[in-house]
């Protein structure tokens, strides 16, 4: 009898789900006691399909040391797996996968002293695990989030992810007024409106945090978001003068290539 793939996914138990809007959701799974990552990191997640289990990538939005794993989630209405992930509800069984990969991890980057997370729409669920963990504000003195989307609604998941960091009982004292977190939209009226890479071509982005622009000696960097939004965000990390870096090369920005959303 042929033995149990060692890398196939583990069944885990929906603990939670919100919905936020029409198209976004987040969610809570039981994690296996085995289970080890780095904040910032992703994994494979899906459900069984017919035939094959239905796997995407998804961004760990818990810090490394939290029990449980929780994910957001954009609702894309005829997509192969958020069309039915969008409809758990708690005591569900949902695929994880074994093999937690990516590039925004600190390991990613060289010492700085700010650290800037650029994010749009749901790409901000790496930055939720990075935002919670200590090893961050040991390692930077100001850590600047953004978050960027259509509609101000969709920005909800975020100020409720930074209030929460806030009053952590584990990290709260740490962050203190380390942590800034600026949103804007581009399609509602709102008070900070346009595509990150505006708001730091116009140079808003440095007003609104009271500090100097980039700068490859102290500033370190990580982007997630649509492709066009990271492709756009890289050019001008570059144009900066920073470099980009991976888990095997340290430099100044690292962007997640697996993130599309």
């Amino acid at each position: 009898m042929a033995g149990k793939n060692p890398n196939a996914p583990t069944e885990e138990t929906v603990l939670a789900v919100k919905h936020y809007t029409d198209k976004t959701f987040s969610f809570s799974l039981t994690r296996p006691a085995s289970f080890r990552f780095r904040s910032g990191e992703f994994i494979m997640l899906g459900l069984m399909g017919e035939k094959k289990p239905i796997l995407r990538a998804y961004s760990i939005a818990s810090p490394s040391w939290d029990e449980k794993l929780d994910f957001y989630s954009i609702k894309v209405q005829d997509g192969p797996l958020t069309s039915k992930l969008q409809k758990i509800k708690i005591g569900d069984k949902v695929l994880l996968g074994k093999k937690p990969v990516g590039t925004l991890v600190l390991d990613a980057l060289l010492p700085g002293k700010r650290l800037f997370m650029f994010s749009t729409g749901t790409g901000i669920a790496p930055f939720a695990s990075l935002i919670k963990d200590p090893d961050v504000y040991e390692n930077f003195d100001e850590v600047i989030l953004t978050n960027t989307c259509r509609e101000a609604g969709e920005l909800a998941y975020g100020k409720e992810l930074v209030d929460s960091v806030r009053n952590d009982p584990l990290v709260g004292e740490m962050v203190g007024d380390k942590l800034k977190f600026i949103t804007s939209t581009t399609r509602d009226d709102y008070p900070v409106k346009g595509r990150i890479t505006t708001l730091i071509e116009t140079g808003e982005l440095f007003d609104l945090i009271e500090g100097e622009p980039l700068n490859p000696e102290t500033d370190r960097v990580m982007i997630c978001g649509s492709m066009d939004m990271t492709l756009d965000t890289k050019a001008l990390m570059e144009k900066a003068g920073l470099q980009e870096g991976s888990n095997s090369n340290p430099a100044d920005f690292v962007i997640e290539k697996a993130f599309v959303g």
